[in-house]
């Protein structure tokens, strides 16, 4: 949920992080975001249910970071995130995915997410617990004096039994002490009903119990676990879940090009329009009927992007071209773009590949010279081969470090540099043989 300090301003430095350029897009959404929180605090609850969000359409090439910008947005803002793909849904009355089909998977991916929430706040609650329970089993006593407690217990903490056994009990059902973190994923929301249920009757009290052998530590991960599925309370978190859907969700819908009435188009496809004419109504706001109960997509935002490579933004159906009021055209990505992705945003491509290697004492360095050539190659393969933008550095860099990813370990500690002439010759005897195809990443 937005923060009132996380400003637009504040929004797009977050980003800066992560998203190279794409300054026009960057400022979008966070007005955008900044507008729920604003929204949120319209005393008058008339006013507010008819303040809906302002969709976005960003178009641009593959690769330029509209996935990224989306997914990072999430992350920044703690809301609920489902990217999916407009090709993958079809006509109602054809057999496929029909679009409400995202709704029910938003509500899939809030649930696991306050779930999990819930999770690591019940760990901290009854940690303890099963601490002590541990240490009563670890003696074969039901209770323990307090001092002798006390003394166990750290002891049993600074990890002095880990390797002591103890004997638990467990329901009959294989289930049990499984983590509860793994039980809902994003998948068909319509499973996950029985999912949980089954996963609650596993303590159901008629089942008969079996001992088990298992190691302190994962005695107490199993205790732990056992307590968590226990006392956690779903019909707390579902009702929650979906008014966090409904009020903070945001719905990225890739590729949504691709479903545009283009001209001398076959149709022996299923219907284009058809499926952008069922898209409108999540998009302009509707309810979505879930296992879970009725689901309001008034206030979801919905991202659309597309390379619009063969179509236009107008090839969409008006309605739904209105549904988006701000269009954003994405800039494709520059060798200097390029080298900034190699360099300055947090967590890039480079200082991956040098943690991954310090795993095996290599040090691995890039001088400024091998920095500007493989951005250089980048921007020559997207133009000779394809455009995939900034998904090409992964691909280049990898086959850069290829050969000393393979001979490492070495027998001691390595330095090594990446030079300008190293990456040339990599790349010399493919572009000389203009043999590119292998490069389509």
């Amino acid at each position: 949920m937005i923060k009132s300090k996380l400003v637009p301003k504040k929004i797009v430095e977050e980003l800066d992080k992560y998203i190279v350029s794409q300054e026009e897009a960057k400022k979008n959404v966070a007005v955008s975001l900044r507008n729920r929180y604003r929204r949120k605090e319209i005393k008058n609850e008339t006013l507010r249910k008819e303040i809906t969000p302002k969709n976005i359409i960003l178009m641009g090439s593959t690769g330029v970071g509209k996935t990224e910008i989306a997914r990072r947005l999430a992350k920044i803002t703690d809301s609920p995130f489902l990217k999916v793909e407009a090709t993958k849904y079809t006509e109602v009355g054809y057999v496929g995915k029909d679009v409400e089909t995202m709704i029910k998977d938003l509500v899939a991916v809030t649930i696991t997410k306050l779930k999990n929430q819930k999770i690591e706040s019940l760990k901290k609650e009854y940690y303890m617990s099963a601490v002590e329970n541990t240490a009563k089993k670890l003696n074969n006593l039901d209770t323990l004096n307090d001092e002798f407690k006390n003394e166990l217990i750290n002891d049993i903490l600074e990890g002095k039994y880990d390797e002591e056994m103890v004997e638990v009990e467990k329901p009959k059902s294989s289930n049990v002490g499984a983590p509860i973190v793994e039980v809902v994923g994003a998948g068909d929301e319509r499973e996950i009903g029985s999912v949980l249920e089954n996963i609650m009757s596993t303590f159901d009290g008629n089942k008969k119990s079996k001992k088990m052998k298992l190691k302190v530590k994962d005695a107490i991960e199993f205790l732990l676990n056992k307590e968590i599925n226990e006392n956690i309370d779903m019909d707390e978190i579902i009702p929650q879940a979906l008014k966090t859907a409904e009020e903070d969700g945001i719905i990225f819908i890739d590729e949504i090009d691709k479903i545009a009435e283009r001209e001398n188009s076959g149709r022996s496809e299923v219907s284009r329009q058809g499926v952008q004419r069922d898209i409108l109504p999540i998009v302009e706001g509707t309810t979505v009927m879930t296992s879970y109960g009725p689901v309001k997509t008034d206030h979801i935002l919905f991202i659309a992007a597309g390379a619009f490579s063969e179509a236009d933004f107008s090839d969409l159906m008006p309605e739904l071209q209105g549904r988006f009021p701000i269009v954003v055209e994405m800039k494709d990505l520059t060798k200097e773009d390029f080298i900034k992705i190699l360099t300055d945003v947090e967590f890039n491509i480079i200082e991956q590949y040098k943690t991954l290697l310090e795993a095996d004492n290599v040090e691995i360095s890039f001088s400024k010279g091998a920095i500007e050539k493989i951005a250089e190659t980048a921007l020559k393969l997207n133009d000779n081969v394809e455009n995939i933008g900034a998904r090409r550095l992964a691909g280049i860099v990898e086959l850069v470090l290829r050969d000393i990813m393979f001979e490492a370990p070495y027998d001691e500690p390595k330095k090594i540099t990446i030079d300008k002439k190293y990456v040339e010759k990599i790349f010399k005897d493919q572009f000389e043989d203009e043999n590119l195809d292998k490069y389509i990443l």
